[in-house]
């Protein structure tokens, strides 16, 4: 029997209460567990699938381009080991069908679905809230906040039928304090947060964990026009108390640890991986414009 990524324990207390122990809940890791990384085609979402794979996770990734998918695919599987599996579905994670069918395909190799990092996100707006665009806003939200739900209802509905799971969702610092102008992005995003924290506290009678990690700056390609240089970059390094651009890695490590049985004992977690800047104040994004 293969030792819980999450549930009531493995041992009692001396009155009786149900515990986990270390040694159990840790042996195997996530080797021939099946994980779905949405948005997985590039950067962290990539990052994170080959870090999965890579301790012998089934991998699968899903996004809107095939052809993207299908490289990506490629380089995952030059990490992972003999026997883990990598496979990809071309979904929009606004769609529930799409997504549903994504979650049924990552439980193909073993007919459950262990871990779940719903990462696929973006923005559609930057600036004034006064001055925004109506539909650049409801399609922010409905990438963000709709498509974590929809992602989140399905992958939840899923392991509480088969004992369990883990479920790490993405979120921002810009969903946790302000950075002027990214608000819609940063609303989405706090959205995101509170959900996890809703969805921790509901599926821990079925064995699910559901974390949250709340990436900084990250230099990937999404973030590449900032992480080349300019006053944006040298604002967040300001404000930033290591001092550094974060890299994919640094973000994959961390949800790793919320997907594995090494984190069997927390949920409702939103994990900051920033180098810091919450403790300081949001970016201005202001310095785009000159």
């Amino acid at each position: 029997m293969r030792p819980p990524l999450a549930g009531p324990g493995v041992g009692t207390t001396r009155k009786g209460a149900q515990v986990a122990t270390t040694e159990q809940d840790t042996a195997g890791g996530i080797a021939g567990r099946t994980a779905l990384v949405t948005g997985g085609g590039s950067g962290i979402g990539l990052g994170t699938a080959k870090a999965l794979a890579a301790d012998g996770a089934h991998v699968t990734i899903c996004g809107r381009t095939e052809d993207k998918l299908v490289a990506a695919v490629d380089e995952i599987r030059r990490v992972a080991p003999a026997g883990a599996q990598v496979a990809h579905v071309v979904a929009d994670v606004t769609v529930e069908d799409q997504i549903a069918a994504a979650v049924a395909a990552a439980a193909g190799p073993t007919g459950s679905l262990d871990i779940c990092f719903a990462n696929a996100g973006g923005s559609f707006h930057l600036g004034s809230i006064v001055e925004a665009e109506l539909d650049a806003v409801r399609s922010t939200f409905e990438l963000n906040a709709l498509g974590t739900f929809l992602t989140i209802k399905a992958a939840g509905a899923a392991m509480k039928t088969t004992g369990g799971g883990s479920i790490v969702t993405m979120s921002s610092g810009a969903g946790h304090f302000p950075h002027r102008l990214l608000w819609a992005y940063g609303a989405s995003k706090a959205a995101i947060e509170m959900m996890t924290r809703y969805a921790a506290e509901e599926l821990a009678q079925f064995g699910v964990r559901v974390n949250s990690v709340r990436p900084g700056i990250i230099d990937d390609e999404l973030m590449a026009f900032i992480t080349a240089g300019g006053k944006l970059l040298d604002d967040y390094l300001e404000q930033t108390p290591l001092g550094r651009v974060g890299t994919v890695d640094d973000v994959a490590r961390a949800v790793r640890f919320l997907a594995g049985p090494e984190s069997s004992w927390i949920t409702g977690e939103l994990l900051a991986v920033d180098g810091g800047h919450q403790l300081r104040r949001g970016a201005n994004y202001e310095h785009l414009f000159g």
